[in-house]
């Protein structure tokens, strides 16, 4: 629904000469996704594991302040990792993580290829 306001109050908050408690005053965190750039670099390993048969279903969710990709063996189980971007932990720990199925932190980071390299290992073994 629309709320009324009057001219004056609506130039005294845009001027910012007054401030209005309400919800234009609150400071709200935009949500969190993973852009082109990085979907691509999950993906790329993703498909890579999908034609050794070792990855057969992933799922994207979303909560208020972090984004997760999860990579699941079969559909029915819980996922066998789960890639993590959380931008508020940017400047202390790192904004990307990998955990595993058992909910251990595998690799963190400050960038996204930087924490896919856990990956690395087990796509290049050899298959007899």
């Amino acid at each position: 629904m629309s709320e009324v306001v009057s001219f004056n109050d609506h130039y005294q908050a845009r001027s910012g000469t007054t401030q209005r408690p309400g919800p234009r005053t609150q400071l709200t965190s935009p949500p969190v996704f993973f852009d082109r750039k990085e979907l691509a670099q999950i993906l790329q390993v993703y498909g890579q594991m999908v034609a050794k048969s070792e990855w057969r279903d992933y799922a994207i969710g979303q909560e208020k302040h972090l984004c997760v990709f999860a990579i699941f063996h079969r559909t029915t189980e819980k996922p066998v990792y789960r890639i993590f971007k959380e931008p508020k932990l940017a400047k202390k720990q790192g904004a990307y993580s990998v955990q595993a199925q058992n909910g251990r932190t595998l690799k963190r980071g400050q960038s996204l290829s930087q924490v896919l390299k856990v990956f690395d290992r087990k796509r290049f073994d050899t298959v007899e």
